[in-house]
């Protein structure tokens, strides 16, 4: 029973998270920038998760090297959002949503780089898939051809996303609670693109009620739900198995973006669509099939020697 309950809460974060662009683009298009849908999407979820926070009467406590850790964690997290947004206008929103989930290829060349663990045959195999289906992306068909900029622009907030995730386990918060650390670096992420909304022109007011409840589901539904749920995936059925659940995100995006905005879908983009899948998959699982493998081995040699 705690399996189910694990996998249907990854199914709800997976799903939820791909839903951004269907709050944040009807907004987008009555002209308001994204620094204010930004700045309003992290407001509401840290209302939100501090309002969650106070319900289980958690502590907000943090020491001194822990705030400067969660600043530097909210400026990643602020980043990868801005670009990922950025993105939006260059291409549609499903694909640019499948080309951040490129953040595990990210994750495993800077581990590797950054603190020498090695990348298995099959992570490189995996790179290499995904490197292909980003061309496929790349090249589109007729009117859903994707530009560079777009492209480079998307890849910038997958890089991010994954230092942001790499420093969440490298650093001094690794052990911190999952709520205390979103919480602190989406108030930190709110902070920014408050200040940065200053330099366009101001915050934006939103412009009705339905951008108004736009805002708060994005808060809510692909922020808030997403974080809790994927914070209850990972205890009851581990980070392994949550991550592979992960697939849905861009799954669901593309298919907000088809259904709801009608945007092209072609066979180029079907391809690469299932290569980038394919490639985190393998990533996700390289640790796992090597154990599998050894385990296999440790059981046919000795079998192979009694023979």
């Amino acid at each position: 029973m705690s399996k189910t309950k694990g996998f249907i809460y990854a199914s709800i974060s997976a799903a939820t998270y791909g839903l951004i662009p269907l709050f944040a683009l009807p907004v987008m298009a009555k002209g308001v920038h994204f620094d204010s849908i930004l700045c309003y999407r992290f407001l509401v979820a840290s209302v939100a998760l501090a309002g969650l926070m106070m319900v289980r009467k958690e502590s907000f406590r943090i020491s001194r090297c822990e705030l400067f850790t969660l600043v530097g964690l909210g400026c990643l997290f602020a980043s990868s959002a801005m670009f990922l947004f950025w993105s939006y206008q260059f291409m549609a929103a499903g694909i640019a949503s499948t080309i951040l989930f490129l953040y595990p290829v990210f994750v495993a060349i800077l581990m590797a780089t950054l603190f020498r663990e090695r990348i298995s045959l099959l992570t490189q195999v995996a790179i290499g898939i995904a490197m292909c289906g980003v061309v496929l992306l790349y090249g589109g068909d007729g009117d859903a051809k994707i530009s560079l900029i777009g492209i480079l622009i998307v890849l910038m907030s997958a890089l991010t996303y994954a230092f942001y995730l790499i420093g969440i386990h490298k650093s001094n918060v690794q052990m911190m609670d999952g709520k205390k650390i979103t919480f602190y670096a989406m108030l930190v992420a709110m902070s920014l693109f408050f200040m940065k909304a200053q330099f366009t022109g101001g915050l934006q007011a939103l412009p009705d009620n339905a951008a108004i409840l736009n805002i708060v589901l994005l808060g809510m539904i692909p922020t808030v739900v997403s974080c809790v749920t994927m914070v209850l995936s990972v205890h009851y059925i581990g980070s392994t198995n949550t991550a592979v659940f992960g697939v849905m995100e861009p799954l669901t995006a593309v298919a907000v973006g088809i259904c709801v905005f009608s945007e092209p879908f072609t066979l180029n983009l079907a391809l690469g669509i299932v290569l980038v899948i394919i490639a985190v998959i393998l990533i996700i699982l390289s640790d796992r099939v090597k154990k599998s493998l050894q385990y296999l081995l440790h059981i046919i040699i000795p079998h192979i020697s009694e023979n």
